[in-house]
């Protein structure tokens, strides 16, 4: 039995690296969906920000003329504008937060601020790759002694309960 237990644990120690290499392809992946967004979003405010200076508005005096508006359709553009505003610069600081981070730091980067449309995106596009940088190595390596340590600690008192020795009775 021990064979099969050591077995299982090269398993699962090999399953947690092989997904635990993934996360820094996501991240990448998630990192290029974040720069296309908020590259496109800045477009969009910038138009915007120009049909107000046409308009002799500033940006904010021309969301609020949107609001003032009788007709719910203008007031909703309005909010809609505030808001692409709002994710723009949500973006914007998380792409710098990507910028100074260094490979490891950006795993927990993503996983503290992270744009759920973007991440969603991603993960429904997703294609896993073989890690090449140290940070898959790593990450992989990480997730091989998580898998297979979870695989021991859950071994031990299955061992116990299903293989016990039996102790020969005294007549």
């Amino acid at each position: 039995m021990p064979r099969i237990a050591r077995t299982l644990g090269l398993a699962c120690g090999l399953l947690g690296g092989l997904v635990a290499s993934q996360a820094p392809e996501y991240a990448q992946q998630y990192r290029q969906r974040l720069g296309g967004a908020a590259d496109e979003l800045r477009r969009v405010v910038e138009r915007f920000e120009q049909d107000a200076q046409a308009a002799g508005q500033s940006r904010e005096g021309a969301i609020g003329r949107l609001n003032e508006n009788h007709d719910d359709l203008i007031r909703r553009q309005g909010d809609a504008m505030r808001a692409n505003i709002e994710r723009l610069d949500r973006l914007e600081r998380q792409r710098q937060a990507f910028q100074a981070a260094g490979p490891f730091q950006r795993l927990a980067v993503l996983a503290q601020d992270f744009d759920r449309e973007i991440a969603r995106a991603a993960f429904r596009d997703y294609e896993p790759a073989v890690p090449t940088t140290t940070e898959g190595f790593a990450t992989a390596g990480a997730g091989f002694l998580a898998g297979w340590g979870l695989a021991r600690l859950i071994g031990v008192p299955l061992r116990r309960l299903f293989f016990r020795r039996r102790r020969p009775q005294a007549a």
